[in-house]
């Protein structure tokens, strides 16, 4: 305990990592305030009731999980940050089909900057639509015994023009919160802006579990032994994706016809989970689409029926949900981790895999392994993120599995610990002690 305090108090004693926490938490507490203030025009005190009335148990439910609340507050920053995240992944799934998206990537600094336009202009489009679907389907369709939110006397062209406008606007300012959190201050903007959202409602989930248990609705014993099991099980499998697999390569020193003379050996460390919490993201934005376009037919019986095969609990969205993440973590992966770079690499500077011949036979080498660590990393992580499905047949309520689910927890471990691995950085290059003796704390990797 005394070492943490002497810690904290070390963190305070450097201007810049001071400065640094102090302007990231300023940014969040400004992403927090947008997430109460509502849009013009609506009843707050109408929605807040009406909300009350209304379940969480469905996908909308999940998406004001990551909102941090501000989708059921009507607010301005109700999209969240998904349209950002859901036009990064289109941006970068066209480096792999588009030339023209190759181009960029390879033109260094400069094509990353036209990359983060393009991201920002989709960010843009995505958001109109979004916006455009809540103000003028979802909002509508809200109402306390009768009453509407949107007064009859505001509802028209004005509002949803105004609406649209500062949800577009919302989603692009905390865009720009998140970058500014990632250049100036601790931790990468974005993941920590759905971190903050997501611990927010934590007070929220435990009040309405405890009005459940006091209602005598739930088992509060059953409850308790299925989220310990589902915290050991999400544990384990964190520990187990933390693995990895190292290759040695050797180095020669010197060498003298082919005999190698004062040869070192280096490893090259591959994970089991190279990809991070960056799949169930990518995929958490891919499944709000299809139920977002459905709830556009609120009348229509068929889209009805489709929309309960992706409701968040049933089998066929866990199903779609593993699916998907395990091709994001194969395809994420490989967009962190080039074979044939690491091979090149390797015979510029005279090294070898004992065994291999340096160049293609080396990287299909080291794709080959791999493919074959990450199958198993992919399936834990599509595990962790289906796991609410099966929590909430056992009677917990959707908004406590949802939290406490694999994905959640997922992002608050994996953005928590990446944070704090900055701030250990920033200690131990000015010679004071970190979180861990060692100074060795090992923290996730693949934050946005």
């Amino acid at each position: 305990m005394g070492k943490l305090q002497d810690t904290f108090r070390n963190i305070f004693k450097i201007h810049e990592l001071r400065q640094r926490i102090l302007y990231t938490l300023a940014l969040l507490f400004i992403v927090r305030l947008g997430s109460h203030i509502t849009l013009p025009g609506i009843d707050s005190s109408v929605l807040a009731q009406a909300m009350a009335n209304q379940t969480s148990d469905n996908l909308f439910g999940l998406y004001d999980l990551f909102a941090g609340g501000a989708f059921s507050n009507a607010a301005i920053f109700a999209l969240g940050i998904m349209p950002y995240i859901s036009a990064s992944i289109i941006i970068q799934l066209g480096t792999a089909v588009v030339p023209y998206f190759q181009k960029l990537q390879r033109e260094g600094e400069e094509g990353r900057k036209k990359m983060t336009q393009l991201t920002r202009y989709g960010t843009v489009l995505i958001s109109l639509f979004q916006a455009w679907g809540i103000v003028t389907l979802h909002l509508p369709s809200i109402n306390l015994n009768g009453i509407p939110i949107i007064p009859l006397e505001v509802q028209g062209f004005g509002f949803t023009l105004s609406s649209v406008s500062l949800l577009i606007a919302g989603t692009m300012f905390m865009m720009w919160l998140g970058e500014q959190i990632t250049e100036k201050g601790i931790g990468n903007g974005i993941s920590l802006i759905i971190f903050i959202n997501i611990i927010n409602r934590l007070p929220f989930a435990l009040l309405d579990e405890y009005r459940l248990v006091a209602a005598g609705t739930r088992n509060i014993v059953l409850e308790v032994v299925v989220l310990t099991l589902m915290v050991f099980i999400i544990a384990g499998i964190v520990l187990v994706t933390q693995g990895t697999r190292r290759i040695p390569v050797q180095y020669a020193k010197r060498v003298v016809g082919r005999k190698v003379y004062g040869g070192v050996t280096q490893y090259i460390p591959l994970k089991v989970n190279t990809a991070g919490v960056m799949p169930i993201i990518f995929a958490q934005s891919i499944m709000f689409i299809p139920n977002t376009v459905l709830s556009f037919f609120p009348d229509s019986e068929l889209m009805q029926s489709l929309a309960g095969y992706f409701n968040y609990q049933s089998y066929t969205y866990a199903a779609i949900y593993s699916v998907i993440i395990v091709f994001f973590t194969y395809f994420y992966t490989a967009i962190a981790f080039n074979p044939q770079d690491v091979s090149e690499n390797m015979k510029k500077q005279g090294g070898f895999v004992p065994g291999i011949r340096p160049g293609k036979q080396t990287a299909e080498f080291i794709d080959n392994i791999l493919t074959r660590i990450t199958l198993p990393g992919s399936i834990f992580l599509a595990i962790v993120a289906i796991l609410p499905t099966f929590i909430a047949k056992f009677g917990v309520s959707g908004s406590f599995a949802a939290f406490f689910g694999g994905t959640s927890l997922l992002i608050i471990v994996g953005v928590a610990l990446d944070s704090l691995q900055q701030i250990e950085s920033h200690l131990l290059m000015r010679h004071y002690d970190g979180f861990m003796k060692s100074g060795k704390m090992r923290g996730r990797r693949g934050g946005m």
